[in-house]
């Protein structure tokens, strides 16, 4: 027994200094490539940057009190009314476009991360209970699966979004509903996989509770796929709410959003005012793409095909 013990104990119980030393490898292979660095270093600029956007920025940007219609429609490096110059330029409202965009980049940070996080966690226990359990379990929750996998993610997004009204916790739900799938679909093919081997058949023989195999053993074997698809999946619900927002079924007016700067700047880009919404919309683009950058390069990491 201590023998299946020591097999089936060495995703959760090995030593501090093995993680450590896991964590400096993947590092070492991970700044192998400039790009993936420089991503990070973008992600993590932009993180604090929106998070720390109330001691950054001049103004709140959604305070009407902040706000001077006076300002309104100047343009980038112009000084305003409150003694500072606006970089990026204001809206028709007045507001600081930069602070603008830093709110509304911590409200897409927010959304991406939790609805990534959530949905994360109900792809992973539909996949591994669909793939432990077998039969007809796994028959019913794969067909679910893929039927949703067989729609676009952006029209389940617009009809939960039209469903459950506008609002962060509404999006947030809208964007699990339409992500999770894609954490099942790749929980359930590399938990099938793993379902086979010995270390799992010998956990079965055993009075070890169906929570901790699932958890303890199985779990830990798939993740690696599943952190490159969290990554992606972070960057496609920022794109989703920026799109939702766009559209007017995302988050209201009153909610800092880059879709909502975009949308809202829209119908003045042939008016010679072009900046607001090519600024935010830049933002976006460089947060996606950051994203993505990296995510690829954890995948180019943890592939064993690629290892060195």
């Amino acid at each position: 027994m201590a023998q299946i013990g020591n097999v089936l104990a060495v995703p959760s119980a090995a030593p501090v200094e093995t993680r450590v030393m896991r964590l400096r490898n993947f590092w070492s292979d991970y700044r192998r490539s400039w790009v993936a660095v420089a991503a990070l270093a973008v992600i993590v600029t932009l993180l604090v940057a929106a998070f720390g956007a109330p001691w950054l920025v001049p103004q709140d940007p959604y305070d009407l009190a902040q706000l001077d219609w006076l300002d309104a429609f100047l343009p980038p490096g112009t000084a305003g009314s409150g003694g500072y110059v606006h970089l990026l330029g204001t809206d028709n409202a007045g507001r600081d476009m930069l602070s603008a965009i830093l709110y509304g980049l911590r409200t897409s940070f927010v959304i991406g991360i939790t609805a990534g996080a959530l949905a994360l966690t109900l792809g992973i226990s539909i996949g591994l209970t669909a793939a432990y359990f077998g039969g007809r379990i796994e028959a019913l929750l794969m067909r679910i699966v893929d039927l949703q996998l067989s729609m676009p993610a952006i029209l389940l997004a617009l009809v939960m979004a039209a469903v459950l009204g506008q609002g962060v916790p509404q999006i947030i739900l809208a964007l699990v509903v339409a992500q999770y799938a894609y954490f099942a679909r790749t929980t359930h093919g590399a938990a099938s996989v793993e379902r086979r081997k010995d270390y799992i058949e010998a956990a079965r023989s055993t009075p070890l509770p169906t929570r901790r195999i699932l958890f303890k053993h199985l779990l830990p074997n798939v993740l690696p796929p599943l952190i490159v698809v969290a990554t992606v999946q972070v960057a496609s619900a920022i794109s989703l709410e920026a799109t939702l927002s766009f559209l007017g079924v995302g988050l209201p007016l009153t909610e800092p959003s880059l879709g909502s700067l975009i949308s809202n700047g829209f119908k003045y880009i042939h008016a010679g005012r072009s900046w607001l919404s090519i600024y935010p919309g830049v933002f976006l683009m460089i947060t996606v793409v950051a994203i993505n950058l990296v995510g690829d390069q954890v995948r180019t990491v943890i592939d064993p095909r690629n290892s060195r």
